[in-house]
């Protein structure tokens, strides 16, 4: 699986307006449905903020996956985010989050969600990755650093 093959090139916003992380979630869910990519957003909103008040999806590292399932999609989809300012996700490590990460499934599609989450978790523990997406200033500098880790994945 590439990130590639689900992330829309205008699914990035940076910088996110949100200050706080259900702002931020939200945020990311409504640029999804600007888009097309989900509809009932309202439903949706529920579903990952509920899943998020249960156990922070901050996972450490900077970086924030906020996820759930919904009928409002019939694929896989995601949207990326970074806070102009760092922003308290409770992560695991204690530090805020500059990179925001939202993937959002159909309840039914189990699979491809956790490869998905498998492979950001995997591509975010290079450490001059994360620091490439920190310095990245726009959405397309984002999903470019993105398709260059895809493609250099693929050919090893």
């Amino acid at each position: 699986m590439q990130l590639t093959d689900i992330l829309k090139d205008d699914c990035v916003k940076v910088p996110l307006d949100a200050t706080d992380k259900q702002a931020a979630i939200y945020e990311l869910i409504d640029l999804l449905a600007e888009r097309g990519c989900v509809t009932n957003t309202e439903a949706l909103k529920q579903a990952v903020w509920h899943r998020e008040t249960t156990r922070t999806t901050g996972i450490g590292h900077g970086l924030a996956i906020p996820h759930g399932k919904s009928d409002c999609c019939d694929h896989l989809v995601m949207a990326i985010g970074k806070p102009a300012k760092p922003i308290d996700f409770q992560s695991i490590d204690g530090k805020p989050v500059n990179v925001i990460i939202l993937l959002v499934s159909p309840a039914d599609q189990t699979g491809p969600h956790i490869q998905a989450l498998a492979h950001i978790s995997r591509m975010m523990t290079n450490d001059d990755f994360r620091a490439a997406i920190r310095q990245a200033d726009s959405g397309d500098a984002v999903y470019q650093l993105i398709a260059e880790h895809d493609n250099s994945a693929a050919n090893t």
